[in-house]
């Protein structure tokens, strides 16, 4: 049984050690501690509450080292609709017991399991049908699908009354269950892919042993894959993939097929036509043509991941400033589904822990042409690959290197693999914010690095966007090969800025350690900055008032001239 990575959620230091132990079930899970209370988790959370709720609306299954009660009340105004949750556990914070509360239908039970052997406890399993029969037969193993859960609850409700059942079609996970089996019994488990209509008395179970071979050609894909389906008597749950020829793997005809149906695609070597497609890629299946689609029919469930290949995926994505709770759940969701991680060794680092399977491909920082290339090469074999920048990857950062690669190649394969931008927090806005407002108004971001672009380039910008009077962000400010560049730099601005103009320098931004000054640009000198330093200068209107821990607000009104009437 296969579920989604989990989120451990602890609330003191004393569950850590149970956590960890718990992680070594899970490896790709992350540890959720509460800030001020837990030291050396994963990421931390502010409110237990809607950390919880958070996660089980996003289908997270979860994990709470606590007392099932608080778990309970927490999720409570959540607990629609049976049959749509994730598996959500209570563990007590010692390890000493695993109390499966919700997701019987997400696999709660198994994981139950699998928390309570690493633990050496056992399970407190109290689902009646899964401890009378020793499974669920509401949810059947990966390659089967139920048809209809309503039925399904009314059927196992007859078996717990004591009525007994034979078995039609192949179950091999059956075989060991403790079932009621009379083949005379009226009511019965059928396994198989035709469409039918089941009976009062009957479970209908269908493999997933039907893959249809489809063009991108073909007007309204999901209808002419229902009606190949209908044509063939094959029921729509025993569809486990679309195929497709690898010449049509950037066609959004295909992939919104595919999300319609809730299946995967995958892609094939191109053939003459789409029955020698299908036979290639489902060997040993019965093949039945219809509007111009063929079906293959397999006699057991599909290993959809041995078929062909799907389509390659490359996201370029953006930590943030480097605090966990800053990083954008899109940006999370992709590290914990991707195959390949590339990027300097510093960024993946930060952006761990990852699986074992999970590849780390680490370079130094200044190959990036390099790395956008070799991320190109693993997503064009199928392969689910992420680059990886701090901050945003679209500021001085690696999508730009992408996208300057792809736009060098002629090779269909980089161009048809599917490529996404994923934000982050870049350091100049983690920056403002910790420091109130300074970016409130128009603004300008430079990088005072002169590897990729001539120092006079940086004057001529520097001069027009302080005459401008924008507020400014540094990045790159100085380093130990051009120590003079910074105080150049404020030479310029300083021919059109007074010497009150406010100044922040915010170092290590989002990270241990981290420091956040307000100054004034007549104040400011070189050495109070180094390489890891964000510094803003405010415009002509940018303001600054005393916070009541003694520090300064550093804000620029929306605004511009004269203050409009309140």
């Amino acid at each position: 049984m296969t579920h989604s990575i989990p989120a451990i959620v602890i609330l003191g230091q004393a569950s850590l050690a149970t956590a960890r132990r718990i992680q070594q079930v899970y490896p790709a899970a992350q540890i959720h501690g509460l800030a001020g209370r837990v030291e050396g988790a994963d990421c931390s959370y502010q409110e237990f509450g809607a950390t919880l709720r958070d996660l089980y609306q996003h289908n997270t299954p979860i994990i709470a080292l606590c007392a099932a009660g608080i778990v309970i009340r927490t999720l409570a105004p959540l607990l629609l609709e049976k049959g749509a949750e994730p598996a959500v556990l209570a563990v007590a914070e010692d390890g000493s017991a695993v109390v499966p509360l919700l997701g019987g239908l997400g696999g709660v039970n198994v994981m139950a399991r699998e928390i309570a052997a690493a633990l050496q406890v056992a399970a407190a399993i109290t689902t009646s049908g899964e401890l009378r029969f020793g499974t669920c037969l509401l949810n059947p193993p990966s390659g089967y699908a139920l048809a209809d859960l309503e039925s399904g609850k009314r059927f196992v409700s007859d078996l717990l009354a004591g009525h007994s059942v034979r078995i039609e079609g192949a179950a091999p996970w059956l075989d060991q269950a403790q079932l009621p089996e009379d083949p005379q019994a009226q009511r019965s488990i059928h396994v198989g892919s035709a469409a039918r209509q089941a009976s009062a008395n009957e479970l209908l179970i269908y493999p997933r042993s039907v893959a249809v071979a489809i063009s991108a050609d073909v007007g309204d894909l999901p209808e002419a894959v229902r009606a190949a389906l209908l044509h063939a008597n094959i029921a729509l749950p025993s569809l486990a993939c679309l195929l497709a020829a690898d010449t049509e793997m950037a066609s959004m005809n295909l992939h919104e097929a595919a999300l319609e149906l809730g299946v995967p695609l995958r892609f094939v070597a191109a053939q003459s036509d789409l029955v020698a497609l299908a036979a290639v890629a489902v060997s040993d299946a019965k093949i039945v043509t219809a509007d111009n689609l063929a079906v293959a029919i397999a006699e057991q469930p599909l290993d959809v991941a041995t078929i062909g290949r799907r389509r390659g995926r490359l996201a370029v994505i953006g930590l943030g400033p480097g605090a966990a709770e800053l990083m954008v759940p899109a940006v999370k969701a992709e590290l914990a589904r991707c195959t390949d991680v590339l990027g300097y060794e510093t960024y993946v680092r930060m952006a761990g822990p990852f699986r074992d399977e999970q590849v780390q491909h680490c370079t130094d920082n200044r190959e990036e042409m390099q790395r956008a290339r070799h991320a190109f090469r693993l997503a064009a074999e199928g392969r689910s690959v992420i680059v990886v920048s701090s901050g945003d990857p679209g500021v001085f950062a690696m999508a730009a290197a992408v996208l300057e690669a792809l736009h060098e190649s002629d090779d269909p394969a980089w161009h048809s693999v599917d490529l996404e931008i994923l934000p982050g927090v870049s350091a100049s806005l983690a920056t403002a914010a910790q420091a109130g407002a300074p970016l409130g108004h128009d603004f300008c971001v430079m990088s005072l690095s002169d590897n990729l672009k001539p120092w006079s380039i940086i004057e001529k910008r520097l001069d027009l966007a302080a005459e401008a009077d924008l507020a400014l962000a540094f990045y790159n400010p100085i380093s130990k090969a051009r120590p003079w560049q910074l105080g150049r730099a404020l030479e310029i601005v300083g021919q059109h800025r007074t010497a009150q103009t406010p100044v922040v320098l915010g170092r290590d931004i989002g990270r241990p350690g981290q420091t956040l000054r307000a100054t004034t640009l007549g104040a400011l000198t070189p050495d109070q900055v180094d390489m890891r330093t964000m510094v803003l200068i405010g415009s002509s209107t940018t303001c600054t008032f005393p916070r009541a821990d003694g520090s300064s607000w550093v804000y620029t009104p929306r605004w511009y001239g004269e203050k409009p009437a309140s």
